[in-house]
């Protein structure tokens, strides 16, 4: 396309589509391909926590209770050989009527279930296959014993036998008359309200694929009419990640009342609840008085069932322990949104999974679904993986070329009519691709890093159409081709190799790349360093050739340039997953920090987690790493996360979402005061991302504040969201995306934007960033509000008191539109001493929506009018 031709860059400028919430697309284990659940409720859960044994445990972490343990995130593990068992004692004899198993990958396709009345046998089968398909397998099944055994005796890989769950179902002498019927299945239902397409009836339709969902508000209820008076001796709640956390259940005569509570709790904590209770009414109620998340109720199932209540108290699945005591193990499953797929696959059933997540996640900006779709090592062919919101898309090859796809991975902008602009948080990493048309389109804004990809032809960073577009990272990549920017306003590209850069539009930086244009700013726009001064790659999962997972971390390097992989295996450590806690969202931040202090690592699972106190990283070299952009949100106006003054802290794959009551600071790394030097092994930021508003109305002072000397920062981005929800100047209040207090700090890849005062401020000395991207707010409603004094806040500002300091490739941008007539007095305010240098330096105000008058300090002239023009400073001083 001829430059001529470009769109101009104004972005956002339309209001965000408000995202419709999808029904979760995998719901218990960790699952390779997706599950069929049963459309009926189960009878009488009679193993849960029950004393269970095994033949044999993969190691410690892997022990047979966590088969019977309600929780579908732990699970059983068996040695790697033929035959193997699990068996559960129910306590005292038990007719039974249903086994359900639920497989990880590692299942048997051969196997046996037997019940005896002791337990060394003699067992009798009461259920055999030799053609065993794994996922979650609901048997029916008739016999009676007081043990229930699973007898393997084939499995379906190298590995051994892995249940998540052994339920077995039935009745005991000392059970009561509760029928195993579910009385609501099929009965009308209503809600106090429904988000979008998640209708009440779903709750009733025998379907865990499906589920009701309220609106953002409490309180709400979903109830439901079983036809008839009847006794209501149980209810089965199966939560959605959006549960309540107070609910009672009540039960009436009439579809409005009065209610006569029959259980309540102020105490719940989502997964499967299974409650045990006595009442009378023709019409049952969930009655919802307060959420766990800033999203509305949502449900799965709503079962009742009607007779005699057991004598038996409720149980909740998964209970994570608020206290944690004891030794808490290292690894176990990536949870039910973490996908991975074998070259055994065939390229449509690929398509076919990819294509359920991307019809959920294309336009789900501010939903609460995550993903982390992983490929083990090996070819692919025919599919087209679309990437969209909250979801990464990853080899588990040590290298890019360990996995090979002959297809496609593609960002595309049709869901916002062409424009690229609002196509944030999604990644790509470790992949070589070989696309079917010769070129990748990866049309993506800020949060959407492209790291270790091998892209076998051209790299398309603009949409169809060539609408706006305002990325963007790349690091660590080759591209046979040429990057093909089009329409994209700014980029930056790290240690990398390209075969060629087409155009420019207003800021391309590239530090460290083989293959970059030369250095020419202002015209064209490019704005080139030999070398990265000091850089690390973000850590990432791979399988060692046993299949286990492990975590590989690269090293330092100094002086970079290309990719770190393209000339033999990446420098580093690997470490294994057992040496990790794997968080899941129901973990609380005690269990975390429990971990932490153990000496293990901290891997998040996908999802959303609710902070109520402060995770503190305190070892040095502590790993924490994110899957599928987990995000993190303080409760109370806790600091969510903070590092200790050590060396070597790696976070990673991190968005930190603002709470309802201000946090004082969202990340902060070291101390106040820290003074310990790091030069040799220093803390480093890959993909942590800061949001304040947009999902709801957050407050932060401060997005990041880096108190530790020569920590590296490697790609944020800082967000006061400008669409959304609970946006407004006096709502999603936040002054300052970065502070930085640390002397040798380096930032590649800084985006900060929207932040009320100066986006960033840089007190340490000897810093240096390479590459800077800013948006000033758009809503000061009036100069004053905004500062008096002087014409608002500099976009970056370097404290008057630093001597050292060094920029290359920064832009701010102002689009004033809640009152065009704000001005901005500069972009960029600086001490004026010779140590202190910029390079490649320029405003642009968006479709003259305001003012800048000058670029930094009073050098430059205005950027203003709605041709959209950038002012320009080359170096200064």
């Amino acid at each position: 396309m001829h430059l001529a031709l470009l769109p101009a860059g104004r972005r956002r400028l339309g209001h965000a589509v408000a995202a419709a919430l999808a029904a979760m697309l995998l719901l218990a284990g960790y699952l390779v391909v997706s599950s069929t659940f049963p459309a009926s409720a189960a009878p009488t859960l009679l193993s849960q926590g029950k004393p269970t044994t095994a033949s044999s445990v993969e190691n410690a972490g892997f022990p047979a209770a966590n088969a019977t343990d309600g929780n579908n995130a732990t699970r059983w593990s068996s040695a790697f050989s033929d035959p193997q068992w699990i068996q559960v004692d129910l306590g005292e004899t038990a007719a039974l009527s249903q086994v359900i198993l639920r497989w990880e990958p590692a299942y048997a396709t051969a196997f046996q279930i037997q019940v005896s009345g002791s337990a060394t046998g003699p067992w009798t089968n009461v259920y055999s296959t030799t053609t065993g398909t794994g996922g979650v397998q609901t048997l029916t099944v008739t016999g009676s014993g007081r043990y229930v055994r699973m007898n393997g005796t084939a499995r379906a890989t190298a590995y051994g036998y892995s249940l998540f769950e052994f339920q077995v179902y039935g009745e005991t002498g000392s059970g009561g008359g509760c029928s195993t019927a579910n009385a609501a299945q099929g009965k009308p239902t209503t809600a106090s309200s429904v988000e979008g397409a998640f209708v009440a009836t779903n709750a009733t339709d025998g379907s865990a694929a499906t589920r009701w969902s309220s609106l953002f508000t409490d309180p709400q209820w979903i109830q439901v009419d079983l036809g008839a008076s009847s006794s209501v001796c149980q209810v089965v709640l199966q939560w959605e990640a959006a549960y309540a956390t107070a609910y009672q259940i009540q039960v009436g005569d009439s579809a409005t009342g009065p209610w006569t509570n029959i259980y309540t709790t102020t105490t719940s904590t989502g997964g499967t609840q299974t409650l045990n209770v006595a009442g009378t009414g023709r019409f049952v109620r969930m009655n919802g008085t307060a959420r766990a998340t800033a999203f509305g109720y949502s449900l799965f199932e709503f079962q009742v069932r009607t007779g005699t209540a057991p004598t038996t108290g409720p149980t909740s699945s998964p209970t994570p322990s608020p206290t944690p005591t004891g030794t808490i193990p290292g690894g176990g499953p990536l949870g039910p949104n973490v996908i991975v797929f074998d070259p055994s696959m065939s390229g449509a059933t690929i398509q076919s999974q990819v294509n359920t997540i991307f019809s959920q996640m294309e336009s789900n900006q501010f939903g609460p679904q995550r993903y982390q779709i992983f490929f083990r090592p090996g070819t692919y062919s025919g599919f087209n993986a679309q990437i969209g919101f909250y979801t990464s898309i990853s080899g588990l090859g040590q290298n890019p070329g360990d996995v090979r796809i002959n297809g496609d991975v593609t960002v595309d902008a049709g869901w916002f009519g062409g424009n690229a602009t609002q196509n944030f948080w999604r990644s790509a990493e470790n992949l070589s691709i070989f696309p079917s048309a010769g070129f990748t389109r990866w049309a993506v804004s800020q949060a959407a890093p492209f790291r270790r990809m091998d892209i076998h032809g051209d790299l398309n960073l603009a949409p169809n159409g060539f609408g706006w577009a305002s990325g963007g990272y790349i690091s660590d990549t080759r591209v046979s081709g040429t990057a093909q920017p089009y329409s994209q306003q700014q980029w930056y590209t790290r240690d990398s190799q390209i075969g060629g850069w087409l155009n420019g539009v207003w800021n391309m930086t590239f530090s460290g790349v083989q293959g970059a244009p030369a250095n020419a700013f202002p015209d064209p726009v490019y704005t080139t360093l030999a070398t990265t001064p000091v850089s690390r790659e973000k850590p990432y999962m791979y399988v060692d050739a046993g299949g286990a997972y492990r975590v590989f971390v690269p090293g330092t390097r100094t002086n970079s340039s290309g990719t770190t992989w393209a000339g033999g295996a990446t420098a580093g450590t690997s470490i294994p997953l057992s040496q990790f806690f794997v968080a899941r969202p129901t973990d609380s931040a005690a269990t975390m920090n429990a971990a932490l202090a153990q000496g293990l690592n901290l891997l998040f699972t996908p999802g959303i987690y609710n902070i109520n106190q402060t995770i503190n990283v305190t070892r040095a070299n502590t790993v924490v790493l994110g899957l599928g952009y987990a995000t993190l949100i303080p409760q109370n106006g806790v600091v969510p996360m903070q590092v200790s003054d050590v060396d070597g802290v790696k976070i990673g794959g991190i968005l930190f979402d603002a709470g309802p009551t201000n946090s004082p600071v969202l990340l902060r790394v070291g101390p106040a005061g820290s003074s310990a030097t790091h030069a040799a092994n220093p803390t480093s930021l890959h993909d942590v991302f800061f949001r304040i508003g947009g999902a709801t109305a957050g407050k932060a002072t401060v997005s990041l504040e880096v108190n530790s000397n020569n920590t590296l920062i490697d790609h944020i981005w800082a967000w006061r969201a400008d669409h959304g929800s609970g946006i407004g100047w006096t709502v999603n209040t936040a002054d300052t995306g970065l502070i930085v207090n640390g002397n040798n700090v380096t930032a590649l890849g800084l985006f900060v934007e929207h932040y009320q005062k100066y986006q960033v401020i840089w007190n340490g000395q000897g810093g240096k960033t390479i590459f800077f991207q800013n948006e000033m707010p758009y809503d000061p409603p009036t100069q004053a509000a905004w500062r008096t004094g002087t014409n608002g806040y500099a976009a970056y500002k370097v404290a008057d008191s630093v001597t050292t300091h060094e920029a290359w490739g920064l832009g701010s941008y102002c689009y004033f539109n809640v009152n065009p007539s704000i001005v901005a007095a500069r972009g960029f305010e600086v001490p004026n001493t010779a140590g202190v240098r910029f390079h490649s330096v320029l405003t642009v105000s968006l479709g003259g929506n305001g003012v800048i008058t000058n670029v930094i300090n009073t050098t430059g002239g205005p950027a203003q009018g709605t041709a959209t023009v950038p002012s320009k400073v080359t170096n200064y001083p």
